[in-house]
């Protein structure tokens, strides 16, 4: 196969931008880069010169994450003491090698690996690597255009922000994910659940509660939270009252739909064993319904932190995530701002992860499940 077969479009826009930057050099305004420009410039092109001959299955995709991550290894090292000298040639070259990702994770897109661990592992892979790039690229022009760092931190100064400041983020998120998210969660899902077999026994519940419940759905979350201050006080009683409202009727309502979910057959069947309405729940109804149980469980997960954190704002003890935001940017600690971001979006997507991880477990059995 001929080389220019094999040269996918980003690898060769890739090549193109590089060309152009080559014609614009140096990079950096005030000529610092000096040898590192010429290595950046020969790695982005060896990177895609390999990409387009005929290598084994897999060594293709090492070239490109050699390429890709190297060169912008290459570009945030010299841009380090250098703020708002970046020249157009660095931002085209930063370009070119996010292209050279984007090749990547199509290559990867594409694998189908022997083994299902493997497999699990390349699925990882894939969103991490897409994730890091955002990181890459946010790191790469907020500090080659010298925007200050009070308005927005580059990534590296967030994680050295956090690695000083562990004790502090670990007593935040004891008191605001430990007691206020998990215990409000618990609650909240669990009283909705309950409402809602409830609601599918008795109709008089089912139709005057979901009404009720959209509508209070519907509240906001500034609204709902300096009442629950005032009812429950400043400490975390409060903030996991506003998670139980924002998290019961997302369950309440999915469980309905869920426990109408199974077939008139299946029920008919049922009766024909003679088996009675709690019986049928259990052998039949939850179990259809487990699908939109879990996509309760996963849309509270991330609303019981929301609704948490901006709880906090309202009147707190001296702890908390809500809090240490609040506080910390009238002080302008921009940086610590987003270190207590990043923490709650780390949780919140483990979070999120392991509730699909037992979703999984519990309706291996579901056509979406089966077809991933």
């Amino acid at each position: 196969m001929s080389l220019p077969s094999r040269l996918s479009w980003q690898a060769a826009l890739a090549l193109l931008l590089a060309l152009l930057a080559a014609l614009m050099l140096p990079l950096l305004g005030d000529g610092s880069a000096g040898g590192a420009t010429w290595a950046v410039f020969a790695l982005l092109v060896a990177a895609v010169a390999l990409s387009a001959l005929p290598l084994p299955s897999g060594l293709d995709g090492l070239v490109l994450f050699a390429g890709a991550h190297g060169v912008a290894w290459l570009l945030i090292g010299m841009i380090g003491g250098h703020e708002g000298a970046a020249r157009l040639s660095y931002f085209l070259m930063l370009a070119a090698a996010w292209l050279l990702a984007w090749r990547l994770v199509t290559v990867l897109s594409g694998w189908k690996l022997p083994s299902r661990g493997a497999n699990a592992l390349l699925r990882v892979l894939i969103p991490t690597l897409f994730g890091a790039w955002v990181l890459i690229i946010w790191e790469a022009v907020v500090r080659g255009t010298g925007i200050p760092f009070i308005l927005l931190p580059p990534p590296s100064a967030v994680a050295a922000r956090i690695a000083t400041s562990v004790p502090v983020l670990a007593a935040d998120v004891g008191q605001t994910i430990l007691k206020s998210v998990a215990i409000g969660y618990v609650i909240g899902c669990g009283a909705g659940f309950a409402a809602a077999v409830l609601a599918d026994r008795f109709l008089f519940l089912r139709r005057g509660l979901l009404p009720v419940g959209n509508m209070v759905s519907a509240l906001p979350i500034v609204g709902i939270a300096p009442i629950m201050v005032m009812w429950f006080g400043f400490d975390w009683p409060s903030k996991a009252a506003v998670v139980v409202v924002m998290t019961f009727f997302p369950m309440l309502v999915n469980t309905v739909a869920g426990l109408s979910a199974s077939g008139h057959m299946e029920r008919d069947l049922m009766r024909t064993y003679a088996a009675g309405y709690w019986q049928t729940l259990f052998k039949l109804r939850l179990p259809a319904a487990a699908p939109f149980i879990f996509n309760a469980l996963k849309i509270n997960s991330t609303l019981a932190l929301i609704g948490a954190i901006v709880a906090e704002f309202f009147g707190t003890p001296i702890v908390g995530m809500g809090f240490r935001i609040s506080t910390e940017i009238g002080r302008m600690n921009v940086d610590m701002v987003w270190a207590e971001i990043a923490v709650a979006a780390l949780i919140g997507s483990v979070f999120y992860g392991v509730i699909a991880l037992v979703e999984r477990a519990f309706t291996f059995w579901h056509p979406s499940i089966r077809g991933g």
